[in-house]
């Protein structure tokens, strides 16, 4: 018997179900050129917007702002204990995204997929950084992720739509 666990990112999207191990790239973002060049697809986290429903902060401003931003961290109506719930990927140290992975890669037999993504302010160094603890930690790849390295890149949180 032979363990691996699937591709996450779109394929999660499209699908609408758990990306696995990834943490949501955003609680609202815009995806770019989806099936064709130029169109759009705009996601609010419908777990997100079901519980500011179910413990009322929810507001049609309050979803537009997640959409625009990716993030809830900065939102003074959103409980505290909803914002440490639903960190993205660019607010969960490099650290942790490498350890959840070493500890799934352990249990698998291919390589496990997975993303650290790091802000555009993340050095030369950061980046080695990670490759050198993903080593370390005994995965067996890792792929990193630079924010705005790319004119257009298929994810983006912060954009309007």
């Amino acid at each position: 018997m032979v363990t691996t666990i699937a591709p996450t990112g779109t394929i999660s999207i499209i699908a609408g179900c758990s990306p696995g191990i990834e943490p949501l790239f955003g609680l609202g973002y815009v995806q770019k050129n989806v099936m064709r060049q130029g169109d759009e697809l705009v996601e609010v986290n419908p777990l997100f917007r079901e519980i500011a429903k179910r413990k009322g902060f929810y507001s049609e401003k309050l979803m537009r702002r997640v959409a625009e931003k990716g993030s809830v961290q900065e939102e003074d109506e959103v409980p505290d204990e909803y914002k440490s719930l639903f960190k993205t990927a660019y607010e969960i140290d490099p650290v942790w995204h490498l350890r959840i992975q070493a500890a799934f890669q352990k249990h698998t037999d291919s390589a496990v997929s997975k993303t650290v993504n790091l802000p555009h302010s993340a050095t030369v160094d950061k980046v080695k950084e990670v490759y050198l603890l993903a080593w370390k930690l005994g995965c067996k790849g890792v792929t990193v992720y630079r924010d705005r390295c790319r004119q257009d890149q298929v994810m983006n949180i912060g954009v309007k739509s």
